[in-house]
């Protein structure tokens, strides 16, 4: 057989290419990915405590498949929600600690130097399967390289008793703010009054705050990352705030995810904003049939500014740099992304975890029960943290800080005035943004 020079320049390329290949991952021809653990290799990741089991169980029973295929032992540690995003922070900055950890929305960005490139992963599992919502993307990448995988984002939405709702007056959920603000008053008469959680809740406590923000026209900073908190409309919400938070039932300044939850199931109250979590206790518990029965869930009204915008909580799994198995926990995340685990967990979470993937939308949960459609689109439709401006070091810290959360809780409470309350986050915005 002669070579050509286009067949030599060919086959250097292709040499190339494949020297620039993590140590011990395996591609075919641009098809099959797989990275070969290294000798006597072992894992340990730390994710959130789950709200549902099904979540857990499915992530566990595919973790063991994986142990079983590989040999490589995976330990699963679990934190409160309001403790990974600390935790991920101290292992980062010292250097020891999982080897992978489940974060929350734009926290890779606070570490970035500190992660593992998974480019060749991320882009080896868009291209198999549909590509990456750009939402969830935009989370776990910076400056075109992927420092973590998207890994589902979880929806909120409006759960409510349908009964109490009806006795009050309304036959249907109303789907614009000004009405559901007269619900809420009619609901407090009622007996059954109302609860969105004003505390430093990851989940519940940011998606309403922005929810609240966004939904009258606010933003935090412009597409250049300066501060416009300081705006009339801005001033709009927290008075929107203000008046829905006399509806409230009592404490809710002092909420975390778990306290609304608790409180629906309790029968406390009658409509909260919550992953489907708050459906799924009583839907698998015979003895709450009826309590499940009564269940609805639909999306957040829409305000001002005539259509429906949600934060909702992307969580991401990076793998840290000074882990001492890099293949194996790349290949424990190509394992646990592909078809046969994935499906597995999507359906597992009974829609709790939507998928970031768009290949996996097809999943058959999404249509077995009424109450999950508000879940479904949550990785298409949401709006990331720090809008208008860029993800970055600032949004995450800014997130992390609380500062929107902070705002309208001391704003609605009394402990500031409106004004005050603005002027206070503007300043800790800034601190952040370095205006």
């Amino acid at each position: 057989m002669s070579f050509t020079r286009r067949d030599l320049l060919k086959t250097s390329a292709g040499i190339g290419a494949a020297s620039m290949l993590p140590l011990g991952a395996n591609k075919a021809f641009g098809q099959e990915l797989s990275y070969k653990p290294e000798e006597g290799a072992s894992l340990r990741l730390l994710r959130w405590s789950p709200f549902v089991k099904g979540d857990e169980d499915a992530w566990l029973a595919n973790t063991k498949k994986f142990t079983e295929a590989t040999g490589v032992e995976v330990r699963v540690d679990k934190e409160s929600w309001e403790d990974i995003r600390p935790k991920a922070a101290v292992a980062a900055n010292v250097g020891s600690g999982p080897d992978l950890m489940m974060v929350w929305f734009d926290d890779p960005h606070q570490y970035p130097d500190k992660l593992l490139d998974v480019t060749e992963l991320a882009d080896y599992l868009g291209n198999k399967y549909g590509g990456w919502y750009e939402g969830p993307k935009n989370y776990a990448s910076k400056d075109g390289q992927f420092i973590g995988l998207p890994t589902a984002t979880i929806g909120n939405a409006i759960v409510y008793r349908d009964s109490w709702v009806r006795e009050a007056g309304w036959s249907e959920f109303p789907t614009k703010t000004d009405d559901f603000l007269e619900l809420c008053k009619a609901m407090q008469k009622s007996g059954h009054p109302v609860g969105f959680t004003h505390g430093h809740g990851v989940g519940d406590g940011n998606n309403y705050a922005h929810w609240l923000l966004w939904s009258h026209g606010g933003q935090m900073v412009d597409e250049n990352g300066v501060c416009t908190i300081n705006s009339p409309e801005t001033m709009k919400a927290i008075e929107y705030a203000q008046a829905l938070y006399k509806t409230f039932i009592p404490g809710t300044e002092g909420w975390l995810d778990v306290n609304n939850n608790r409180a629906f199931l309790a029968g406390e109250l009658s409509v909260i904003a919550n992953g489907v979590s708050a459906y799924y206790t009583p839907k698998n518990d015979p003895a709450q049939a009826e309590l499940a029965a009564d269940i609805r869930t639909c999306p957040l009204p829409v305000g001002p500014v005539g259509k429906q915008i949600e934060l909702f909580q992307v969580t991401s799994t990076v793998i840290f740099k000074y882990t001492k198995y890099p293949n194996a926990a790349r290949e424990y995340l190509r394992f646990m992304f592909e078809a046969a685990q994935m499906d597995n967990w999507i359906s597992g979470s009974s829609a709790y975890c939507c998928q970031t993937l768009k290949a996996y939308e097809s999943n058959p949960i999404w249509t077995s029960d009424p109450n999950y459609a508000p879940y479904a689109q949550a990785s298409a439709t949401l709006r990331p943290n720090g809008y208008a401006g860029p993800l970055g070091y600032a949004s995450a810290a800014v997130m992390a800080d609380y500062v929107l959360v902070d705002m309208f809780a001391e704003a609605v409470t009394g402990a500031a005035t409106p004004q005050e309350a603005i002027d206070k986050a503007e300043k800790r915005i800034n601190r952040y943004y370095r205006v």
